[in-house]
């Protein structure tokens, strides 16, 4: 009887088991507030897996919900496909325990900013570094999407520093397709290029961003609000007039005011008093008209009514404190 030779067909196939991991195969992005459920619907729309960290099943199940809300209100305008919608949602897991991340090769902290105080704990996100960095691989890229905390400071406990980064998404808009992308003190130039290889791969535009509080986007965009609300008091002119012509001449998708409802009013009453602390400047002091808005819990559109009202995160009308 002739003799059965047995040998692996692996070299004879299409794929290798020794087939090299592809960058940014899986992401991982840890709190599903408003930016976080932005970055996780942006990069899986761009056909990456990412999987996401909240504190509870409840947070985990509201984060899909939105997240599943906002792809059929792009499919009820023509923007995506049933078939679209469902590969999108499939690429995206859930967990409530850090030690899922353990396959993720970029991960990106989100922590959301707290709704009464508008603060985003510096200790709590210092200690969610540290728990991203326990369960990944050495060589896996750990990032922040924040605005006023240095990513340096973040990055300073950590073994290994090199890889941290800061990733800031200015506005969570399909066609806003702009990132900040901040090298901190330890930033590697190799991990620094591979965040700029990240941006290409979603389609986005990068801007280069040395380390300051509040960035680019945040210091225009806060001055623009606070003189757009001394107006206001000045009664120069109406608000919807003074967002009309924020739109119309200077080609802004959104109004300074309705973009403040966007962002959210305790989010930007935080940065405003983080940048005031930072640089003693009174152009970032919270004008009163803000101060207003967030004591009387209108925080724009999580809350329903901030500058304008809305439902179902659409404008509906003016909030009446500014009709006149």
């Amino acid at each position: 009887m002739a003799e059965t030779i047995i040998e692996p067909i692996e070299p004879f196939g299409l794929f290798s088991k020794d087939k090299k991991k592809t960058l940014f195969s899986k992401i991982g992005v840890v709190g599903a507030g408003k930016d976080g459920r932005n970055i996780i619907r942006l990069t899986s729309s761009a056909g990456l897996d990412v999987i996401f960290i909240e504190r509870t099943q409840e947070r985990i199940d509201f984060a899909v919900k939105r997240i599943s809300d906002g792809l059929d209100s792009r499919i009820e305008n023509w923007g995506l496909t049933p078939g679209e919608k469902r590969a999108i949602m499939g690429r995206i897991k859930s967990s409530l325990d850090y030690a899922a991340l353990k396959t993720c090769d970029f991960v990106i902290e989100c922590i959301p900013y707290n709704k009464e105080t508008g603060e985003r704990d510096i200790l709590l996100r210092k200690q969610a570094f540290k728990d991203i960095e326990n369960v990944v691989s050495p060589e896996a890229i750990i990032a922040t999407n924040a605005t006023t905390v240095i990513i340096s400071e973040l990055a300073s406990d950590l073994k290994y520093k090199e890889r941290c980064v800061s990733v800031h998404f200015p506005i969570a808009h399909p066609d806003a397709k702009v990132v900040e992308i901040v090298k901190g003190a330890f930033t590697s130039e190799a991990v620094y290029n591979k965040i700029l290889a990240f941006a290409k791969l979603i389609k986005y535009d990068s801007i280069d961003v040395h380390e300051s509080n509040g960035l680019v986007s945040m210091r225009l965009l806060i001055v623009m609000l606070n003189e757009a609300c001394r107006m206001l008091m000045e009664n120069i002119a109406k608000m919807e007039d003074i967002d009309r012509l924020t739109v119309v001449v200077y080609g802004m998708r959104l109004g300074i005011f309705q973009m403040a409802d966007v962002i959210g009013i305790e989010k930007i009453i935080r940065l405003m008093e983080d940048m005031f602390d930072e640089y003693g400047d009174t152009r970032y002091k919270p004008s009163p008209v803000l101060w207003r808005l967030y004591r009387t819990k209108q925080l724009g559109i999580p809350t329903g009514k901030g500058f304008y009202l809305y439902e179902n995160d659409k404008v509906t009308g003016i909030n009446p404190f500014f009709n006149n």
